[in-house]
């Protein structure tokens, strides 16, 4: 059976509904940046998101390749990630969605190493004819954060951030 991360770290990919403090170690990402509304047809969000997930399913087919990454086991490729900010303002306006910027993100397993990744970015470019060298392989560290389950709408999601920010201040933390 493949290992998923989502059952295996319920902690990270499953959090409770109400906020709570967490610390996230480091961990290495395939990474993609750029700046945009996701919702537009066709948007530089969509056709990047093609991008993370084609190095992502490169990297956890390997084994079928002759390529071998030492360590290697089968998994599931765990769920997308981001950070979303807008340049000059404290928060989010979600009114003004084209002046998003992103970094989207999936996580690596921690056997893949920045030569694997090098090596699936040019497989990936070989085998589908596109360019993909605008997917980073990017070394985290979160740490200590405030996490909550948001359900609904995005645009629903100032409501979730207050609360985890009312959090934060009600138990002496600073963000």
């Amino acid at each position: 059976m493949s290992f998923d991360y989502k059952k295996e770290y319920k902690e990270f990919y499953a959090p409770p509904k109400t906020p709570n403090i967490i610390n996230i170690p480091s961990m290495n990402f395939l990474a993609i940046r750029g700046k945009g509304n996701p919702n537009d047809e066709n948007s530089k969000y969509s056709q990047a998101l093609g991008l993370l997930y084609g190095v992502a399913y490169t990297v956890k087919m390997s084994y079928k390749s002759s390529y071998r990454i030492d360590g290697f086991f089968e998994y599931v490729v765990p769920p997308l990630e981001g950070f979303w900010w807008q340049d000059g303002i404290c928060g989010i306006d979600y009114a003004h969605k084209e002046n998003f910027n992103w970094v989207s993100l999936i996580r690596l397993p921690d056997f893949v190493t920045k030569k694997d990744f090098d090596w699936a970015i040019e497989e990936a470019t070989r085998k589908k004819k596109m360019d993909f060298s605008s997917v980073e392989f990017l070394h985290y560290h979160e740490g200590l954060c405030v996490q909550c389950m948001h359900l609904g709408s995005y645009d629903d999601e100032p409501a979730t951030i207050a609360a985890m920010d009312e959090y934060v201040k009600e138990n002496d933390y600073i963000i």
